[in-house]
């Protein structure tokens, strides 16, 4: 993965786009739904990001001269969470936390009552979060065992909550480097598609053969896509 439908298209040698959009869906499905089978362990870092989405009808309205503009850009929350470990042999000049496992979820809002619900869906009751003050964080000690706030200012946020920040920035590049503009409506796969194989970055060549088990695994007749 990593690259555009288009791009595949292209690769492929195919005559339609639609097949190949939904093929890659599917496939980003199957990362999502594989990683949904683990929950995140020991100290977790939380944060949000906006990353710029589009509304996929306002575009298909400005492209046909009924609407100018910029209108249908925006920007949508994701909360993301990152294990962060201490390190058992740290070196010189290097983070005294090491990065484990991430998780990535698009938001409608930030409200205190949604950040609480993903967090239980995604966290250990057992492990502890660290995250800054904001006011959307106040009830995730309600569903985790310890919750650590801190008053961060703006420019210190990637020193106290790095892994969290490294993903968002790298996240954010990996969508501008690849595709034209992503649609709010299915920004969830492509978080899906970073965070599976983030997780699975010292794999190497074997991310292939998992990601087969994972297609075939899941059960496609309870999937809908509209194309968009």
């Amino acid at each position: 993965m990593g690259f555009s439908a288009k791009e595949v298209q292209r690769q492929l040698g195919h005559n339609r786009y639609e097949p190949i959009w939904y093929m890659m869906q599917k496939i980003r499905t199957a990362m999502g739904e594989r990683d949904e089978k683990y929950l995140l362990t020991g100290i977790t870092e939380m944060d949000e990001g906006y990353f710029s989405t589009v509304d996929a009808e306002k575009l298909m309205d400005r492209k046909q001269g009924l609407k100018r503009g910029r209108g249908s850009e925006k920007k949508t929350p994701v909360l993301v969470m990152a294990e962060s470990r201490r390190a058992k042999k740290r070196k010189k000049g290097r983070p005294a936390f090491s990065c484990g496992y991430f998780k990535m979820e698009a938001m409608p809002d930030l409200s205190a009552d949604i950040v609480q619900s993903i967090a239980q869906n995604h966290l250990d009751p057992e492990s502890s979060v660290r995250t800054d003050h904001y006011s959307s964080y106040s009830k995730l000690n309600k569903v985790v065992k310890k919750h650590k706030a801190k008053t961060i200012k703006p420019k210190d946020a990637g020193k106290e909550l790095p892994w969290v920040h490294i993903a968002i920035s790298n996240a954010k590049r990996n969508f501008l480097n690849n595709f034209h503009h992503i649609d709010a409506a299915y920004l969830q796969n492509y978080l899906d598609e970073f965070a599976y194989k983030l997780n699975r970055r010292y794999l190497r060549d074997k991310i292939f053969d998992r990601l087969l088990i994972a297609c075939v695994s899941l059960s496609w007749n309870t999937l809908v896509y509209e194309n968009g």
